[in-house]
């Protein structure tokens, strides 16, 4: 199974460096700086998790892609997949599957609409890592690195059989399910909550826990995610929300949404991809969402101040 990771940053080169450390047929499609770190130091891991780890990987650009890989794995920004889908296509042929690992859920139905509707997996993951762009090394937080797919129809299929198979050689786990959607739901629905309560506060969940009324604002901003996820009509599973009850409690946490990270980093987010998003389908179910609203207020608020910066300073 030929294996093309689009992206090396914090979540395509932790999962794509797994693979290839695992002796999986990997090969990262990334822009020229990044490649050139690739080329010279391979990918580098800095984990608690699992152990650090340095492995060699195989490089691409673009223009350079001459067949069609078996699987292509997305891992950008739910902003940038307009021209990852252009950067993809030469390696999409009619038997290849894209499995995007991007936050929220608008992203399937475009993938689809460019590459076919049984050319694409549902698929979401839960890691934290952040790429050190000066370095080149990836830091990878937390006690887990999984990935969970599956085809959108909750069908069983060899070409999934054979991806689900590299969990017995690879350092991270690979799950199939029969219920993707819910999966990307509940993910959806708990990411919303999270980002949530770290740009409302600016803080990760063990600064927030510190704060004496913060418990109860990380519960409510769960709840509050949870409800809307349940009135849409995808109510979110038991073992996810004991997973997140978890999380959110966790004292000395240092757990965040990226989003919180790019904010503090003075980059584009998410923000419309997730918060925005599920504001909206809450307003069009008569849902009120009064914290998803402050959040929401406050990542635009962010975005507006960032891009007026960015035209000043083009000016």
């Amino acid at each position: 199974m030929r294996i093309l990771v689009l992206g090396a940053g914090g979540v395509g080169g932790c999962f794509g460096g797994r693979f290839a450390e695992g002796g999986a047929d990997v090969t990262f499609l990334v822009r020229p700086r990044r490649r050139a770190q690739l080329d010279e130091n391979g990918i580098v891991v800095r984990s608690g998790y699992g152990g650090d780890f340095a492995v060699p990987v195989t490089t691409i650009a673009s223009d350079e892609i001459t067949a069609p890989y078996d699987v292509v794995l997305l891992s950008c920004k739910a902003y940038d997949l307009d021209d990852a889908m252009t950067a993809i296509a030469p390696a999409m042929g009619p038997d290849s599957v894209a499995l995007p690992l991007l936050n929220g859920l608008q992203h399937v139905e475009r993938l689809q609409e460019r590459f076919g509707e049984n050319n694409v997996w549902g698929g979401t993951c839960y890691i934290g890592a952040a790429l050190d762009s000066a370095t080149g090394e990836i830091r990878h937080f937390g006690d887990f690195q999984r990935i969970v797919f599956g085809e959108l129809d909750g069908k069983p299929s060899a070409r999934a059989e054979a991806f689900a198979a590299l969990n017995e050689t690879v350092g991270c786990d690979i799950e199939f399910s029969a219920d993707i959607v819910q999966n990307m739901w509940d993910k959806f629905a708990m990411l919303s909550a999270l980002a949530t309560a770290n740009i409302i506060t600016r803080s990760v969940i063990g600064e927030i826990l510190e704060a004496p009324s913060g418990e109860a604002f990380l519960l409510a901003a769960l709840a509050e995610c949870r409800d809307t996820a349940a009135a849409l009509g995808h109510p979110v599973t038991a073992s996810t929300l004991e997973a997140y009850n978890g999380m959110f409690t966790k004292r000395g946490s240092a757990f965040a949404a990226s989003m919180l990270r790019d904010v503090e980093a003075g980059r584009p987010t998410e923000g419309e991809h997730v918060i925005g998003d599920m504001v909206r389908r809450a307003a069009a179910q008569g849902i009120e969402t009064p914290m998803l609203h402050c959040a929401l207020a406050a990542i635009e608020t962010y975005e507006a101040k960032r891009r007026s910066e960015v035209g000043s300073a083009a000016a």
